[in-house]
């Protein structure tokens, strides 16, 4: 599978935002660790008993392995507007939002109005907006709203909108993305 130029940025801008966020959570356990030495300190400074003591005494409950939590996930279904039938979902969390499309769909990029609409001028405007508010450093750089189609062969599988930033975009984004997939359904169907 090759990915173009902007897919491997994406990539890499993805990776690096993952380092980052590893390094502010390895932070924030360093700052966890050392609180509890400060207060296995006090505990043991203010008890005839040691703190090591007392946690003998507590009933332990087994601890689980650690596992990655992931981001709180809200799940929104798009439907096509003439018969409500259900043709993808979306799935989303703080830093984006996820569209994927229903499997029996087998629409392409090309067919229209996706291109023209929902990139170009829906997710194109959003993007055109960041960037301008990055030049005048209202934001980052690494904040302009950006997407990624993931196919299967030819069909779009997923749309992943990323740095939405605001509630209502997420709004917009959903709504404006059933309008043009129940557009592209009929086109396919001329």
């Amino acid at each position: 599978m090759k990915f173009s130029e902007e897919q491997i940025k994406d990539i890499v801008a993805l990776k690096e935002d993952l380092i980052g966020q590893i390094d502010k959570h390895q932070d924030a356990i360093e700052k966890l660790e050392k609180n509890l030495q400060v207060l296995d300190l006090v505990l043991k400074e203010s008890s005839f008993t040691k703190a090591s003591d007392l946690a003998k005494k507590i009933p332990v409950k087994e601890e689980l392995p650690p596992t990655e939590k992931k981001p709180v996930e809200k799940t929104i279904p798009i439907k096509r507007g003439s018969n409500g039938e259900v043709i993808a979902n979306a799935y989303v969390t703080p830093e984006q939002v996820s569209i994927v499309l229903d499997e029996k769909m087998g629409i392409t990029d090309d067919t229209p109005p996706f291109k023209s609409f929902f990139i170009d001028r829906i997710i194109g405007e959003m993007k055109r907006k960041d960037s301008a508010d990055a030049d005048n450093g209202k934001i980052q750089k690494e904040s302009i709203i950006d997407y990624i189609i993931n196919k299967n062969g030819s069909d779009i599988r997923e749309i992943i909108i990323r740095n939405y930033r605001q509630k209502e975009r997420v709004n917009e984004i959903i709504n404006t993305a059933g309008w043009s997939l129940t557009r592209m359904l009929e086109n396919i169907k001329k």
